[in-house]
């Protein structure tokens, strides 16, 4: 089997994998957009996240390939065939609208996850949890048999590379080495396959070439690097200044696609909208009833509701941006603004978004669980081979060290009597 894809061409499926991609689990993430309200902004982007999820298996076939072209044992397959489930499966629990409704998902506890990933503290769920059910603890986990009894995939060993850790290292170990820190940094990293493959999809569908780079580079050039008997994903100091390109391609998508200020007040919008229809709209904690949520779902709630934000989210209807500030620059007018509207009662809506270019490596950042790695090869001996971490390799990460913070202001600046039109542009005009 075959699926076309606009941005990869051609991608194989292998027979054991389509009674995954055609359980109803999978088949959900048609119905839902990759990037939420953004088509609204750039019509285009109706992608889904289910082609999205099937380029990402695509590309981390195409890693994986050149990581382990020189191995082909049944363990190096039943590892390649778990990374490419991983990578498959790593949306399947999002909501509808993508992160825009996690807001009203349950507690965690109400899910009952597997024993392994329950945790001491409870706490909202995320889609991440939701993933984890679907994958381990559902109607959706018989649909692995067939990559079962083919590879020796197991379902909780998927459901922990999207998690980031392992109770069982051994599935993970071949020959000494324990791949899981690199198979997880190929699921979820500073250079994860979903990022390969987003970046190129989102600015492919939305007619933009901020998100573009090269990615057959950057493939060639991946390394498996040996600490200790762990095996990190590393990259060839020859293609550093492609990984930069990379970052900065994130970077300049965030701040002109993802951070667009409509796409982020209805954003905000449906926010309100939960919080003032409490009762309208909730995400089910039962997994089976969570079939039903998607983007039409909850777009038919949307436009049988009487309340104010939901028709005004249904008809686009954003309240007017009357301020916008980058960075530290003109925040004591945002100050000034928030206390006159706030002093006259007048309602806003106040949207703040904050790119980083890395939130792995960025000064705030904890240290990340498995760091990326640099190679260096000599050209006379490819066998003499040094590694370091990859902040050491580039001062990229020290250059964009401060976050790029948006704020805006939104109200209904036709609506409001002409003295306080005129003293809102006085202040946004000092």
């Amino acid at each position: 089997m075959e699926i076309r894809d606009p941005v990869h061409g051609s991608i194989p499926i292998y027979d054991s994998e389509i009674e995954i991609l055609e359980h109803p689990f999978f088949q959900r993430l048609r119905n839902i957009k990759q990037l939420g309200f953004s088509e609204y902004v750039f019509p285009g982007a109706t992608h889904t996240r289910y082609l999205h999820s099937i380029g990402v298996m695509n590309v981390a076939t195409m890693v994986f390939d050149n990581l382990f072209r020189s191995q082909n044992s049944l363990e190096i397959l039943r590892l390649k065939e778990t990374l490419r489930l991983g990578c498959l499966l790593h949306d399947i629990g999002h909501a509808p609208l993508s992160h825009s409704t996690e807001s009203v998902m349950p507690n965690v506890s109400a899910l009952k996850l597997p024993k392994q990933f329950q945790e001491t503290q409870d706490r909202q769920a995320s889609h991440e949890d939701y993933t984890i059910k679907s994958i381990t603890d559902s109607s959706f986990t018989q649909s692995f048999q067939g990559v079962r009894s083919e590879f020796g995939v197991e379902p909780f060993a998927v459901a922990e590379l999207v998690v980031g850790e392992t109770k069982n290292p051994a599935y993970f170990t071949v020959n000494g080495t324990n791949y899981f820190p690199l198979l997880h940094q190929l699921v979820s990293s500073e250079m994860d396959c979903d990022r390969m493959d987003y970046l190129l999809r989102d600015s492919y569908f939305c007619g933009v070439s901020y998100g573009k780079f090269d990615l057959d580079w950057i493939i060639d050039n991946l390394k498996i690097c040996n600490d200790g008997g762990l095996a990190h994903l590393g990259i060839s100091e020859r293609a550093i200044s492609t990984f930069d390109d990379f970052l900065l391609s994130r970077f300049h998508m965030f701040m002109m696609v993802y951070f667009h200020y409509r796409a982020v007040c209805l954003e905000q919008m449906l926010s309100r909208y939960f919080n003032s229809a409490k009762n309208e709209y909730a995400i089910p904690a039962e997994i089976e009833a969570y079939l039903e949520h998607d983007d039409a779902y909850l777009y038919r709630v949307l436009r049988k509701s009487d309340n104010v934000w939901a028709q005004r989210i249904v008809k686009n209807n954003i309240p007017k941006k009357i301020l916008e500030t980058f960075g530290p620059a003109h925040l004591q007018q945002m100050h000034d603004l928030e206390k006159f509207l706030k002093s006259e009662n007048i309602d806003y809506i106040k949207c703040s978004s904050t790119g980083r270019l890395s939130k792995y490596y960025s000064a705030n950042s904890p240290q990340q669980h498995y760091p990326m790695k640099v190679m260096r090869e000599s050209a006379l001996d490819k066998s003499h081979r040094s590694v370091k971490n990859i902040q050491e390799a580039t001062d990229l990460f020290q250059k964009y060290s401060e976050s790029h913070a948006v704020n805006r202001i939104h109200c209904d600046f036709e609506d409001l009597r002409p003295s306080a039109q005129k003293r809102i542009q006085e202040i946004i005009q000092a």
